[in-house]
């Protein structure tokens, strides 16, 4: 079992923040997932039909993301949020990347809702994790990147197990470690906003819709959700 927690002082800073924790065992990677397939399609083609449009930096969403990463000494338009990255990808290129069912699902999720969304291979993931400040001596081995190591600076908010930094600049960028493969079979999943009083209700729709999605694929799903009045939960 793996604890996820929100550190008292990020719960300080950021008091209105809510996650949710979408977590899937036996999930079956390798198999067609024609529900993500077909999302993905859906939200492209309404973009080509100008029907929709992914959230950009102008949006209340995205916007309070670049205010919490300048807030910890991030410039957000060099080292963007996930969901803005995302967005300005799609908008661009027209379509959305395609790595695996399991990461093209919350992607898809993601963009449509214009929330930060992720996810941790939990037989990777040494211990608890905790959502905190970095003091800038742990270690993050970036995705894609197995040789390289990197130090957060401090004051970084960052997703850390006992073993490293699974994610830095909150969820700018993932660890390789802990990355979610076709062969990944106990996932966490995570959607993120830092406004819940404005946008929780579009985070729980949002859950639940990757949860429907991984459903079919997966032995068992649940989702949990953290906050500064409930800033732990077990997957």
């Amino acid at each position: 079992m793996t604890a996820f927690r929100i550190a008292p002082a990020v719960a300080d800073a950021f008091p209105d923040t809510l996650i949710a924790l979408v977590t899937a065992t036996g999930l079956r990677g390798r198999e067609p997932w024609p529900d993500t397939t077909a999302a993905l399609e859906e939200l492209e083609q309404q973009l080509a039909d100008s029907t929709w449009q992914p959230a950009n930096e102008s949006d209340p969403r995205i916007e309070a993301w670049h205010t919490a990463y300048r807030s910890f000494g991030t410039n957000p338009r060099r080292i963007r949020p996930s969901v803005d990255a995302l967005g300005r990808r799609m908008a661009k290129k027209g379509t959305l990347p395609r790595i695996n069912p399991a990461v093209d699902s919350y992607n898809a999720v993601s963009a449509q809702h214009g929330l930060p969304a992720g996810a941790f291979d939990l037989d990777h993931v040494t211990g608890d994790v905790d959502i905190r400040y970095a003091d800038g001596s742990e270690d993050f081995t970036p995705l894609g990147e197995p040789d390289t190591v990197e130090n957060p600076k401090p004051g970084e908010i960052i997703y850390a197990d006992p073993t490293g930094v699974l994610t830095r600049h909150w969820h700018h960028r993932d660890a390789h470690r802990t990355r979610v493969t076709e062969d990944s079979s106990h996932v966490a999943f995570v959607l993120e906003t830092l406004h819940a009083t404005r946008d929780g209700h579009l985070l729980k729709a949002a859950a639940e819709e990757l949860q429907g999605l991984l459903i079919p694929h997966a032995e068992q799903t649940r989702v949990y959700y953290l906050s500064p009045a409930q800033p732990q939960a077990t997957a």
